[in-house]
């Protein structure tokens, strides 16, 4: 499996319904990529961009 990491732009409303709020943050990022890139999995969140690896093995 490739470990590339790959990089999702996340909309601004996620950060405006997380209001500074770390979790609920990471709560709504998790649910965002689960609906929009389902062979994602979330690594970390920087800046406006999500860091993700994905879990079927291609680029």
């Amino acid at each position: 499996m490739n470990s590339v990491p790959h990089r999702v732009l996340l909309p601004h409303w996620i950060f405006e319904q997380a209001a500074d709020d770390e979790k609920e943050l990471y709560r709504l990022v998790r649910r965002y990529i689960w609906q929009g890139y389902p062979d994602y999995k979330l690594i970390e969140i920087k800046g406006s961009f999500a860091i993700c690896k994905r879990t079927d093995g291609f680029l």
